[in-house]
Parts: structure tokens; sequence; C-alpha cells
């Protein structure tokens, strides 16, 4: 054999596959099924009780991250902060919401995909840095918000999947941005 070492595929491949996974390879693909509702968890002493939830439709703060880059979200996809996804409690993984950002009207589709957040103070979802961009609200850090589910069409939910926005929704008309806001601030008391 004069030192040369034969490697046959039966030993290259189980090598390879451990490599990959190593390498971050072994996250779930970036895909719409299967729809994953989970099942009741605790987090901080707070019980969250996923569920179908087809007419959502809230008022909160949403705030956002970023700093997680290339960590597993809660549906096994890798986190990527540029792109336009999110994190809540109890909607299934994933769902698709509108996020109107109640300072200025601009609106957003977005991709739920991760669990969050947990830190109370009215905040109903947390925005990738992508999406906090996206909507205007980075520098801002939190801002109040509505949060609704929806069903884009196929073309928008394919974009989201490959980390682009959304198709540009108008913004919000004034008058129905004034019932939203007087709507959360009396929520509030």
């Amino acid at each position: 054999m004069s030192g040369r070492f034969l490697y046959s595929p039966m030993v290259l491949a189980p090598a390879l596959l451990m490599l990959s996974a190593c390498a971050g390879g072994n996250f779930r693909p970036v895909s719409d099924v299967p729809v994953r509702i989970g099942p009741a968890y605790m987090v901080r002493g707070v019980a969250y009780v996923p569920a179908a939830a087809p007419g959502y439709d809230a008022l909160g703060s949403a705030s956002w991250y970023g700093s997680e880059s290339g960590n597993r979200t809660a549906n096994g996809e890798k986190f990527r902060p540029g792109w336009i996804t999110a994190a809540h409690t109890t909607l299934p993984l994933p769902t698709y919401v509108e996020v109107t950002a109640l300072d200025t009207g601009r609106r957003i589709i977005v991709r739920v995909n991760d669990r969050g957040p947990f830190a109370g103070g009215g905040r109903i979802i947390d925005l990738s840095r992508g999406a906090a961009e996206q909507l205007g609200i980075r520098a801002q850090g939190h801002a109040p918000v509505r949060v609704r589910r929806v069903e884009p069409a196929e073309k928008d939910r394919k974009r989201l999947r490959e980390g682009k926005p959304a198709a540009s929704l108008p913004p919000l008309a004034p008058q129905e941005l004034q019932r939203l806001r007087l709507r959360l601030s009396a929520d509030k008391r």
C-alpha cells in the first residue's frame, strides 16, 4: 500500500455527514410545511399555549433582535437577522402576519418562525433586525404595533422564504391609524 490511504464511499459518506452537521448543516430547510403548533410551555413562570389563530389581531409593542445570528429558531430553521422574520409566543410556526407601525402607519408582511418575546411589558412580537429596518422601527428599539394574521399570495410567501421582503403595502389610512392608537391607549388603562 506504500503509505497511501484508500477511502471507500462507505467510509467517506458518514464522515461527510458528520462534518456537515458540525458546520450547521442540520437546520430544517425553510418551508411552510409542516405547520407546527407545538405543546404548551413555560418561560419564567408564565405558561404559553400555542394554538391555531386564524383571526389573530392584536395591539401592543414590538421590539427587535439580531445578535442570535446562526442560532436555531423554534421551528428548526437557521436564524438570519437580515431576513423579514419574527418571534411570537403562541402562533403556529410558520405563520404570516401583517405588522403595522402605529407611529407611522407603515405596514409589512412578516414570516413568524420563532418563539418570543418573553420580556413582558406589552410586547407581542419580536422582529428580526431586517423586519425592524423594513418597518422603520430599528432606531427606536420598541414601537407600538398592530399584528394581524394574514394569508399572503404565494409570490410573497416565496420571497419571504428566500429572505426577501414581500411586496410593499400602502400605509394605513390616517383615520384607521387613529382608531387603532385610541384602542391601544384604552387597552393600556
